[in-house]
């Protein structure tokens, strides 16, 4: 069974996956276009940030981004193509990325039982709030390993 410790320290695993992944990277480099349909890497690193942001409201927790920023980057936003009104720099994002991790350990390790037993509407669905946080872990693992190929994609692009 996975309990809270595990799931902490999975989250600390994207943790050191994004900043990993990220490492040396520029603002203009995360702006780079894929050349297939996908979104670029602020995008991804935003919409990482807001699910966390998600995440820490669940967990009764203070968000790491103004409604705002989160919104910019929230499931169905327009995707990130240049540097425009609202797109946050990829510094801040990882930055965001990297402070909710302080809360996310904290609300799981302060939520009741009773708490994560609660049923939720969530993603069209009804679910416990554990099942949520569950579900934004996958997520969240989903999205970190696109980092991967974006990063390559922006390495080749500088070839």
């Amino acid at each position: 069974m996975i309990d809270r410790e595990m799931l902490i320290n999975a989250f600390a695993f994207n943790l050191g996956l994004v900043k990993r992944e990220t490492a040396g990277l520029t603002h203009a480099d995360s702006l780079i276009q894929p050349p297939f349909h996908s979104n670029c890497l602020n995008w991804t690193m935003g919409h990482l940030a807001e699910n966390r942001n998600g995440l820490l409201k669940t967990l009764g927790q203070p968000p790491v981004l103004s409604d705002d920023q989160a919104a910019r980057y929230g499931y169905g936003s327009q995707p990130v193509t240049c540097q425009e009104p609202g797109v946050v720099p990829l510094e801040e994002l990882i930055a965001a990325f990297e402070r909710a991790q302080e809360g996310i350990a904290a609300g799981l390790r302060q939520i009741s039982d009773e708490a994560l037993g609660q049923e939720v509407k969530f993603a069209g669905r009804t679910m416990t709030v554990a099942g949520k946080v569950f579900f934004m872990y996958f997520h969240e693992t989903m999205h970190a390993g696109q980092l991967e190929m974006l990063r390559e994609m922006i390495a080749a692009s500088k070839r």
